[in-house]
């Protein structure tokens, strides 16, 4: 077995009567535009999560080699929205049945994926997983990764608020858009007003 080294851990701060959970489902344009959209969500921050290099920057991600999944960084607030909800957003606005694929995106980069910031929410997550399992919610099983967080970098500033910023280009309309249009459809009241 390789030794691969271990990062410190990142901190994060949390305002105040807020939470935090880090997800993978893919591109990360495509799952911030999804997450800026809920009624709760203070914040959507795309980035890098779960390897073993300090600092990537996208193209090293990219290939596949630096052990991050591209992730967002969802603080939300409790009181407005709870965890399961968002999680319930997240599973179905990805494919978390393939493993190491979204689509055309294929490596480890683009893997289903949950770091959570405290046992409960990984207990949460592991439960919601495992009953959709059991009612054979996707016509697979669940391949989602469920770990402890870990470390968190920050992806470059050209990829924050991509979708909202970039809508018109051919990605958005293909790819991202479907994804928002789903959660408008399935997921409306849960949406900002």
């Amino acid at each position: 077995m390789q030794n691969i080294p271990s990062l410190p851990q990142t901190p994060v701060e949390i305002p105040s009567g807020q939470s935090v959970i880090t997800l993978g489902a893919g591109c990360f344009w495509c799952t911030e535009a999804v997450f800026q959209r809920l009624d709760g969500v203070t914040k959507v921050i795309s980035g890098y999560a779960g390897g073993f290099v300090e600092n990537p920057s996208y193209r090293e991600v990219c290939n596949g080699t630096t052990g991050h999944a591209e992730v967002v960084q969802v603080f939300f607030q409790p009181d407005k929205i709870k965890l399961e909800e968002i999680l319930k957003v997240f599973w179905a606005t990805h494919d978390p049945t393939t493993l190491n694929r979204q689509g055309a995106d294929v490596g480890p980069q683009y893997r289903s994926a949950i770091f959570f910031h405290n046992p409960e929410q990984g207990e949460i997550a592991q439960d919601i997983k495992d009953e959709m399992n059991k009612q054979q919610v996707f016509n697979k099983p669940i391949v989602t990764e469920i770990t402890p967080f870990s470390n968190f970098y920050p992806a470059e500033s050209m990829h924050h608020n991509y979708y909202n910023q970039n809508g018109f280009q051919p990605y958005c309309q293909f790819v991202i858009k479907p994804k928002v249009d789903k959660l408008e459809k399935y997921f409306s009241d849960l949406l900002q007003k």
